[in-house]
């Protein structure tokens, strides 16, 4: 069966159902416009109560989206020769949301995992979302069920109370070392030089997401603290040590002469406009190109990342860096706690049993020499 990059794949338990994915339609949705009232609800409890960002907000949409358009098909309320992103979810209702039972997910999972064009506008569209997609996927419905039970009160009970989350496979953060550290920021020169060792020097001395750092506006300096917006709309404080201060005077002494149409903006473009994510982006991998660095390994999260285990390396407890992070869970900075190899090298050789080894036996066979397999 051929199947067109704008249609999808056709999933076996449903041979006339077309699954596709459209970024460009969906990165112009508005919640607001298309979700039915009980998911309307949900997500404007999110937005305004919980203060999750408009992008957190638009993800938990699509994908409650993709999963009730997934269900009408299973429940019969629509042919299974509907094309699955040409389904409108507007007459999702309590009924429809109360029949949804572990199974229903389960098997919207398997869709997820073998079924799901990852990207219906690529060239190469594969099949298939990853575990860390269906993850995300599976904590958003269990976020809106679990809303209806203890906010909405629509729910006696919680249907999905027993949900499993995929495991995810954790990878370590790749981060550079201190020595290649030192290479990127010795290595900057020519246009833009201030501008880019101080947003490069924040990145490793503060670990900053690269949403905060272009979000900084100059009346976020004070003295030796600077304010970051982080997620969630949540403010915190970060104090800036000596090489943070003096990057930061000496590019606002460059700033103040370049006649900057945003005059809030901590970092400006040579447009002279706030600097942007894709900006910074396209900068460091100049940077790290001119430092010997390969661009395609790093990036300003890997930044972020350096920062966080070269703190912790010197004496940073877990604890205060999940602070200067911006973490709200523990968990998430633990992981920094098992990239420093040199640490679990020494740990590996402080044990008393490390030097231990087995007497050589009588008539022990020698080694055969050559090249026998």
């Amino acid at each position: 069966m051929v199947q067109s990059k704008q249609d999808g794949l056709a999933c076996s338990s449903c041979p006339n159902v077309r699954y596709g994915t459209n970024r460009l339609a969906d990165s112009m949705i508005d919640y607001r416009l298309e979700a039915p009232p009980i998911l309307r609800d949900f997500l404007t409890y999110h937005e305004t109560i919980q203060g999750h960002s408009k992008k957190t907000v638009d993800e938990y949409f699509l994908d409650l989206r993709t999963f009730f358009r997934y269900i009408k098909i299973e429940k019969g309320r629509i042919p299974r020769s509907t094309p699955l992103d040409e389904i409108a979810i507007s007459d999702v209702d309590l009924a429809l949301v109360k029949s949804v039972t572990l199974t229903d997910i389960y098997a919207f999972l398997s869709f997820l995992s073998r079924d799901r064009v990852k990207n219906a506008n690529a060239s190469n569209s594969r099949h298939g979302l990853e575990v860390s997609s269906r993850a995300r996927k599976v904590a958003t419905i269990r976020s809106f069920y679990k809303y209806l039970v203890s906010k909405a009160k629509l729910l006696d009970e919680n249907p999905i109370q027993e949900l499993d989350s995929p495991k995810i496979r954790q990878a370590l953060p790749r981060y550079l070392t201190l020595d290649e550290s030192i290479q990127l920021l010795e290595s900057i020169e020519g246009d833009n030089a201030e501008r880019d060792f101080c947003i490069i020097t924040l990145f490793l001395n503060c670990g900053m997401r690269i949403s905060e750092l272009v979000g900084l506006n100059l009346s976020d300096i004070r003295d030796d603290r600077i304010r970051v917006l982080g997620k969630g709309n949540k403010e915190r404080v970060i104090y800036l040590n000596a090489a943070c201060q003096n990057a930061i005077e000496d590019w606002l002494a460059v700033r103040s002469h370049s006649g900057a149409a945003d005059p809030h903006a901590l970092f400006i473009s040579r447009r002279h406009t706030r600097i942007t994510k894709d900006g910074v982006h396209y900068m460091l991998k100049q940077r790290f190109t001119a430092a010997g660095l390969d661009s395609s390994k790093y990036s300003a999260h890997k930044l972020r990342h350096t920062a966080a285990t070269l703190m912790l390396q010197n004496g940073v407890d877990v604890r205060t860096l999940q602070e200067v992070l911006g973490h709200e869970h523990l968990n998430t900075t633990q992981i920094y706690t098992h990239v420093d190899s040199n640490a679990l090298r020494d740990a590996a050789q402080s044990n008393p049993l490390g030097q231990i080894k087995a007497k050589p036996r009588r008539g022990r066979p020698k080694k055969a020499s050559g090249n026998e397999e």
